[in-house]
């Protein structure tokens, strides 16, 4: 489903990453881990088409497509869906109309016309009620006032509305309690299929108990640089990054 082959990515003329290369397949669950500074929200923006950074080689292929020339909301159409560690506020704008809007625009970019009105309300009641979230919820502006929780599960609704190929989840366990993570990551792995893959953005390995990854990354210095199975993170929770680092540098 995504190719990453070569990337590297630079702002304002400081180079980031220095050589991606990584492989997901439909149905698979990545963690992308690493300390501070890696590359890793980088990583997450240079896939979703984020402007300010400049790709200086390799290449993005979804699907069989590349997307290096495509804007964001290019790739959004095409499947590409990015949950922010700090979701922004829209006052005035409800969450339901928001979501009518995203949906609209991505059927339009597609040759479809509008969801009819009955179709799109059976869809926001079945997913509403999949992540169990309350209908009042969705008439409330875009993350106004919201808690840390209520923004996170905000964006997995989005995400089960959109109904993405590829969702990359940067850090959505920031700043969540246990009870918040839960139910974010309730939501995901209720979304999860043999159709859509999802990459997790995280520093720590509390996450990956409720999204259990196919594949573990290390990022390191804008390189992936270990690469393993679940068990890796828990390694990394118990011993940190350095001996990573050790490796590598060896």
């Amino acid at each position: 489903m995504l190719k990453i082959k070569n990337l590297h990515a630079s702002v304002e003329d400081k180079a980031i990453l220095k050589g991606i290369d990584l492989h997901v397949r439909p149905g698979e669950v990545h963690a992308i881990m690493g300390p501070n500074g890696s590359g890793k929200s980088t990583l997450a923006s240079v896939i979703a088409g984020k402007e300010e950074y400049e790709v200086d080689e390799g290449e993005i292929i979804l699907d069989g497509e590349n997307i290096d020339e495509l804007g964001p909301e290019e790739r959004a159409h095409k499947g590409v869906f990015m949950s922010f560690q700090y979701p922004v506020e829209i006052p005035g704008v409800s969450v339901t109309n928001f979501i009518k809007t995203a949906i609209n625009e991505t059927r339009k970019a597609q040759g479809l016309e509008d969801m009819p009105a009955n179709e799109m309300l059976k869809l926001i009641r079945e997913k509403s009620e999949l992540l169990d979230i309350d209908r009042k919820f969705l008439s409330r502006s875009l993350n106004e006032g919201f808690s840390g929780g209520e923004k996170k599960r905000n964006e997995i609704f989005q995400m089960a509305m959109l109904e993405p190929k590829l969702a990359i989840l940067d850090e959505t366990d920031s700043g969540l309690d246990i009870d918040a993570l839960r139910i974010v990551a309730n939501g995901v792995n209720k979304l999860k299929s043999e159709d859509n893959a999802v990459i997790v953005i995280t520093h720590y390995q509390r996450l990956l108990d409720y999204i259990v990854p196919d594949f573990v990354h290390v990022l390191h210095n804008g390189r992936i640089v270990k690469t393993g199975t679940k068990d890796l993170a828990h390694e990394l929770e118990a011993k940190g990054y350095d001996w990573v680092k050790e490796e590598v540098n060896a």
